[in-house]
């Protein structure tokens, strides 16, 4: 037998140390954990040589052994970066690692400020690193993970800060970060569905305005010049004549064309900054032709989903109403949680304020009847989110197979139009030049 110095974290997050006697430094790990402590540091007296902190909290389950690992093999260094390189953002993706990381680590038994130091070492992305050191220093120095977390509103929105402290004050925060990391998921999932089906029409008609630009300003005035040497004076069709004077047009007043498009741009911006514009933008897209339905039913989803995971936390019914309306990204979706939050403060039910707004389907005001008359409203509103994110699912896959058709028609039409404008000539000079007799 012999004796080992240990320094251990206790269940409250105290670093603590003293003296064991065992056969061998895994035996002194295993009894630390026994009692409810996680060691990161163990030596035999008498020698200068340590456990390892991964070998220390490699005694915690599996599923957060490996980030551990990771803790001890990055080592903590510094690494020298240029201040004006650095990004300013996390992304939605570590996000949501790091809040199922967190969750994992909780539930396995690991205090909260040592879940937070872990996850902290092993994080490469130099934002989402400094932001949890921040978040560890500040519940090491007597805040709450929510207070901590209310201190980055540019990374963790209110949604965020409130679930964690319903998640506090009910004694399940592993659980709350549980349902935290699904809704990521599917918020995520049901973005970029949204994402695909916008950025395939968006990229073949950029490709269609550039091969127009290239073919007007380029190859127009190169067979306009043929024709001149060839041709002399005589007409030509009026197809040829369209394409050539806008090619002219085109050429010769490039600058004031440049001049709309910026224009375009920053009168775009403006009105997507102006409350009215914003909310005329907002009505006109959930009306669009094709892609009205798809942001009808994504705004639907991310209503629900977000309200029905709120309430399921504990969140009260009013305050989970106001962080619905904020995140709801459509004014017309939040002047109808406006009103289901005036309603619901004078005791009244949310279906009446839901059905007038002329948003939301006759289905959804049911699923929501139902479910404030049999008390189990969250469940059913967690129902309608899935219901939705299965009809994007399926209006995403319809709208592109509907698309790759229309556009690849759309981009042949603009390149065959001019196309068969520079050969109408060029017809009529073959014509002419096997039949020299035809042209006198």
């Amino acid at each position: 037998m012999a004796h080992f110095e240990y320094v251990a974290i206790d269940s409250q997050g105290q670093e603590t140390s003293g003296t064991m006697e065992a056969r061998s430094s895994n035996e002194v790990v295993a009894a630390l954990r026994q009692q409810g402590m996680f060691p990161t540091g163990v030596s035999e007296i008498g020698k200068a040589v340590a456990v390892p902190v991964a070998r220390a909290v490699s005694a915690v389950p599996t599923a957060v052994a490996t980030p551990a690992a990771k803790v001890v093999a990055a080592g903590g260094k510094k690494k020298f970066s240029l201040k004006f390189l650095e990004k300013k953002t996390v992304d939605g993706k570590l996000m949501m690692i790091f809040t199922r990381q967190l969750a994992t680590l909780i539930d396995a038994g690991l205090p909260l400020l040592r879940g937070l130091e872990v996850l902290g070492k092993q994080e490469k992305d130099p934002v989402l690193k400094k932001i949890i050191m921040d978040l560890s220093e500040a519940v090491q120095g007597g805040s709450t993970f929510s207070e901590s977390l209310g201190q980055h509103p540019a990374t963790f929105n209110r949604l965020f800060v409130n679930m964690v402290k319903a998640g506090e004050l009910g004694g399940v925060l592993e659980v709350v970060l549980n349902r935290l990391a699904e809704f990521q998921e599917k918020a995520q999932k049901l973005r970029n569905k949204v994402k695909s089906a916008m950025t395939y029409p968006v990229i073949v008609l950029s490709i269609a305005i550039l091969i127009l630009i290239f073919l007007l300003t380029f190859i127009v005035p190169k067979f306009e010049q043929i024709f001149k040497d060839l041709l002399g004076n005589k007409p030509l069709p009026w197809l040829t004549m369209t394409v050539m004077n806008a090619s002219r047009t085109a050429v010769a007043n490039w600058y004031i064309l440049v001049m709309l498009v910026i224009g375009a741009v920053v009168g775009w911006k403006m009105l997507t900054r102006s409350p009215k514009g914003r909310a005329w933008l907002d009505r006109a897209s959930l009306k669009a032709p094709l892609f009205g339905d798809l942001m009808q039913k994504s705004s639907i989803s991310r209503f629900s989903r977000t309200l029905g995971t709120l309430i399921t936390s504990g969140v009260p019914i009013l305050q989970a109403l106001m962080i619905t309306r904020e995140t709801a990204g459509n004014s017309v979706i939040y002047e109808a949680v406006t009103k289901v939050h005036d309603a619901v403060k004078e005791g009244e039910t949310i279906v009446t304020p839901l059905e007038a707004s002329n948003v939301f389907p006759a289905m959804v005001i049911s699923m929501v009847d139902v479910g404030e008359e049999t008390g189990q409203l969250p469940d059913m509103l967690l129902k309608v989110a899935d219901v939705f994110d299965d009809e994007v699912d399926n209006t995403v896959d319809a709208l592109t197979s509907l698309l790759e058709p229309l556009m690849i028609v759309f981009l042949a039409v603009i390149v065959g139009t001019i196309v068969i404008a520079l050969f109408m000539p060029m017809v009529e000079l073959l014509k002419n030049m096997s039949n020299p007799g035809a042209g006198s």
